[in-house]
């Protein structure tokens, strides 16, 4: 079989058969770096089998995947062709992951954070009013551990996005639950671009988390709110001044 195709990361190595998942997020990738624009035809079943070595069977499968997440249809005389962005389904955690994986440009992690700057606080608000014991044990098992994190900004990441995941939980919100975690592979990578955050960020953010916390204990929606707002814009400008001098 001729797989003669550039595998990018994460994908078996050469001389390894391709899978039908490896297809559709060379694909999908391709199609959300621009090497594949809005209008572009996609490959036949020649072509597929020529760059990936498989059958009719597995790109009609692939087309079936990224046609259910907006990025490409198929029409009649002219074959698949490559959709307008507005058409992506950016809440498919597929999407998200493949967006994430090639990088966080500005326009992208500004989004993401106008759509935090929507959700969370909302969340937080309900938790305020829903959170149960358990719900704080987390909450503060979270701070804890970014306040410990020291230097090691990738595990400060981790308990960062625990404790955001914990506060949509609490809001008992089974939406909000579903959000949090469609976009965790996104909100990750966003917290974990600070590279340059040291013991003295990671204690102040740990900090202003902690009064989330309090506000969320105290059952003060507003102030919940307002704590989870002032946080979210908070990591965001020091990420983005950080980034600016690396």
């Amino acid at each position: 079989m001729a797989q003669n195709h550039k595998r990018p990361g994460n994908l078996p190595p050469a001389g390894h058969p391709f899978s039908q998942d490896d297809i559709v997020w060379v694909l999908g990738s391709e199609i959300l770096s621009g090497a594949r624009k809005p209008g572009d035809r996609m490959p036949g079943d020649a072509e597929m089998f020529g760059s990936f070595g498989v059958s009719r069977v597995v790109t009609r499968e692939v087309v079936k995947t990224l046609t259910a997440k907006g990025m490409v249809a198929t029409r009649v005389g002219v074959g698949t062709i490559v959709q307008d962005p507005e058409h992506w389904n950016w809440f498919d955690h597929d999407v998200l992951s493949w967006r994430t994986r090639l990088g966080l440009d500005l326009d992208f992690w500004m989004q993401i954070t106008e759509v935090r700057r929507v959700v969370e606080p909302a969340a937080a608000s309900l938790a305020a009013q829903r959170r149960t014991k358990e719900h704080l044990k987390k909450l503060r098992e979270a701070v804890r551990a970014m306040a410990k994190s020291e230097h090691d900004h990738q595990k400060f990441a981790s308990a960062d996005l625990a404790f955001h995941l914990a506060v949509s939980a609490a809001s008992g919100n089974k939406f909000f639950i579903s959000f949090a975690g469609v976009i965790e592979a996104a909100l990750l990578a966003l917290l974990s671009i600070n590279t340059a955050a040291t013991r003295k960020t990671h204690v102040r953010a740990a900090e202003q988390h902690g009064q989330i916390v309090d506000a969320i204990e105290a059952k003060d929606r507003d102030a919940a709110a307002l704590a989870m707002l002032e946080t979210i814009d908070a990591g965001y400008w020091h990420a983005k001044k950080a980034r600016k001098k690396s």
